[in-house]
């Protein structure tokens, strides 16, 4: 509920007091605690939200030691990435060729179990019954099938942000920690955008906050809206995903970037994951990325997004919304034309212009450096 109906829900409910005996005025005690709970509400609604087990900063000092550990790492025509499952355990996806996005073949992947041993993070063949996404550790496979297509037994240790490790032919490995950033990092926005946020103000978005401190844009776990509306642009957008060790699939960072408000491209922390319709990149129920581009969190990342709206004539639909997708400069959507609305989009009809929607989905997601032109 809003503030503004917040207030006229106990208008509603508070009698009108007129003391014709007393020139005094005297407060009704039902007004005083109206007045005060609202207050109280104004001040909840411009306070930071509290997220149990959520890290959104990752020079926190209560971030686990699990945090250092996990990542990229990337050595010649190999790639890792290691993902924390919290107190202590991973699972490390061995990439043949090099990371996601940097060399990987596509095809094969080889699941390494991991548990912190002291300052070493020790390194097994991934064996045993598994699931995607499995809740414990021990049940956990990044991967859909398992054991995955080209699964082989290796084994390594994490030790000095270095993964040395040795192949199933007891050939020896070494991979150092790689910390990517995309190639539009930064990317400033050319003559005649429209500067949707760059941590001066939130004039443009309806809710939404500007931290005082890192003047970033936050959702505080509710979507927020562009005040303006739009038809075809580019877009550039920078986010940086909560760290949740201990949540798994769409728990973990959930948020979603809409175009027009009607299409909505995930939002997720599917950092060594597959990279579904429903994960980091994918076109929610309707397409999975071409391949998995999504960072680790509390990384910042990108999205560079080419976007024309379907087109609509006296009423009906006529063309498909069209999009082309970078996530970290990674191409996940080339040209792919959208059948139509993903879930929880506004409900006027395709073909009709529409806010930039950012879901908050009850998690902790900050922005920056947001910019649109229209074409």
């Amino acid at each position: 509920m809003d503030l503004e109906a917040f207030h006229g829900t106990f208008q509603a409910f508070t009698p009108s007091t007129r003391k014709t005996e007393s020139k005094d005025m005297t407060v009704h005690p039902i007004l005083a605690t109206s007045s005060a709970l609202l207050a109280s509400a104004m001040l909840v609604a411009a306070a930071p939200r509290k997220f149990t087990g959520t890290f959104t900063d990752s020079a926190d000092p209560k971030i686990p030691a699990d945090f250092k550990y996990q990542g990229e790492y990337a050595g010649d025509k190999l790639g890792a990435q290691v993902i924390a499952l919290d107190k202590g355990a991973f699972q490390a996806v061995i990439y043949p060729g090099g990371l996601p996005g940097a060399g990987w073949d596509g095809k094969n992947k080889i699941l390494l179990d991991g548990k912190l041993e002291g300052n070493s993070v020790i390194f097994h063949p991934a064996k045993g019954k598994k699931r995607y996404l499995g809740s414990s550790p021990s049940d956990f496979s990044a991967t859909r099938k398992f054991p995955p297509t080209g699964h082989k037994d290796y084994s390594g240790v994490i030790t000095e942000g270095k993964l040395e490790g040795r192949t199933d032919k007891d050939k020896s490995f070494s991979l150092r920690k790689a910390n990517r950033q995309s190639p539009t990092m930064g990317k400033k926005p050319p003559k005649g955008a429209i500067v949707l946020f760059n941590g001066s103000n939130k004039d443009e978005w309806q809710g939404g906050r500007v931290d005082n401190k890192t003047k970033l844009l936050n959702t505080d776990g509710s979507d927020i809206r562009t005040k303006r509306k739009f038809n075809d642009y580019h877009m550039h957008l920078e986010f940086l995903l909560p760290y949740r060790p201990s949540a798994r699939g769409q728990g973990r960072g959930n948020s979603g970037f809409y175009q027009v408000d009607h299409y909505e491209m995930q939002i997720l922390d599917s950092f060594g994951l597959e990279g579904l319709n429903n994960e980091c990149g994918g076109i929610y129920s309707k397409k999975d990325s071409d391949v998995n581009g999504c960072f680790p969190p509390l990384s910042w990342q990108s999205y560079d997004v080419d976007f024309t709206n379907a087109r609509a004539k006296d009423g009906k639909k006529v063309k498909n919304a069209v999009l082309t997708a970078r996530l970290n400069g990674i191409l996940i959507h080339d040209s792919y034309e959208i059948p139509g609305k993903t879930g929880g989009s506004r409900r006027d009809p395709e073909g009709t212009p529409g806010p930039i929607k950012l879901q908050g989905h009850g998690n902790p997601l900050q922005f920056r450096n947001v910019w649109i032109v229209e074409k």
